[in-house]
């Protein structure tokens, strides 16, 4: 008989455990879509609750009949658009060719921006083009959780070719797009955050290894073993005690499952920690990382580009 064992502590996919350098993720990798869109929104994590739905899956155990399931509430205000920034491609990857905004100088003052490009450069470059995206502020101002700084956010952007994808990210240039223009109630798409922060932790609650016996080294919560005497160093598989959450992760394939103003989800009070929701808000299915407050960043799902799976909602809660 094969000697038992516990499986390992720790997933390997994740190393070195840091943390995040700022919660205004880079998102690297975009879908590819035919159609002349954006590929993603932001907006900031307000809450959650739990919905009930009708299942419709053939395949499900659960096929015609009512599924509880939490949902998170992210509060998408409005975005403004000010530049429009193509990428080439080099042997390092994608390097910036050039950014180009928009002559409005009371925009380009919100964003920071103080060296103004005129926008018809971007034919001269069209050729050595590799990637068009597009350059957006957020607007944490118009939410009720108090924060007024802006953040910049770069957003993909779709088309046939790299002519009908600067066409029509000039036509976004100093406007405001919202997020239904983007998504619709049964897309998939990717969230991605920075989880909470849980600052330095030991061994014990970082992986979740095994308590030690208290005969065994008159310790109990530190690891037992470093490793194998040859070769005689300590591997980076090893668990060990240091940061643990405020880590960038991805979910992928979320479901929208509801669009709206945010008049459906007021209460007395607000939500805990946040406030009522002003403007337009997505519930997505399930959970998502990082706390109140956080800005998330919404992609079009990158594995299930053609996916779309709309649930049967039949009830909401209010939100907490």
């Amino acid at each position: 008989m094969p000697k038992p064992h516990s499986s390992r502590k720790g997933s390997l996919a994740f190393r070195p455990r840091m943390r995040a350098n700022t919660t205004n993720c880079r998102i690297k990798n975009w879908p590819v879509f035919t159609k002349p869109c954006l590929l993603g929104f932001a907006g900031y994590k307000a809450g959650m609750l739990h919905f009930i739905y009708n299942e419709d899956l053939v395949a499900s155990p659960n096929k015609g009949k009512e599924v509880a399931m939490a949902g998170t509430i992210i509060e998408v205000p409005p975005m403004l658009v000010y530049g429009i920034r193509v990428l080439k491609k080099t042997v390092y990857g994608c390097k910036i060719l050039g950014d180009y905004f928009v002559k409005d100088e009371a925009i380009l003052k919100k964003a920071g921006i103080r060296n103004q490009k005129p926008v018809e450069d971007l034919e001269r470059v069209k050729g050595e083009a590799y990637e068009v995206r597009v350059l957006a502020l957020t607007n944490a101002a118009a939410t009720q959780m108090g924060k007024k700084v802006t953040e910049q956010v770069e957003l993909g952007v779709g088309g046939e070719n790299i002519g009908a994808q600067i066409e029509y990210a000039k036509g976004l240039l100093g406007k405001e797009i919202n997020a239904d223009d983007v998504f619709a109630k049964g897309d998939y798409v990717d969230v991605i955050g920075v989880t909470k922060g849980k600052g330095w932790q030991g061994v014990i609650k970082r992986f979740g290894i095994a308590l030690q016996r208290p005969k065994a080294t008159n310790k109990r919560r530190h690891l037992g073993n470093l490793g194998a005497w040859t070769p005689s160093i300590v591997q980076y598989t090893i668990a060990q005690a240091g940061q643990m959450g405020y880590h960038k992760r991805t979910i992928l394939n979320n479901i929208v499952v509801d669009i709206g103003p945010g008049e459906k989800l007021s209460q007395s009070g607000g939500l805990l920690h946040y406030g009522n929701v002003k403007n337009k808000f997505i519930l997505v299915k399930g959970s998502i990382p990082g706390t109140k407050k956080r800005l998330i960043k919404l992609r079009r799902a990158l594995r299930k580009p053609l996916a779309k799976r709309e649930l049967k909602v039949t009830f909401l809660s209010k939100a907490i």
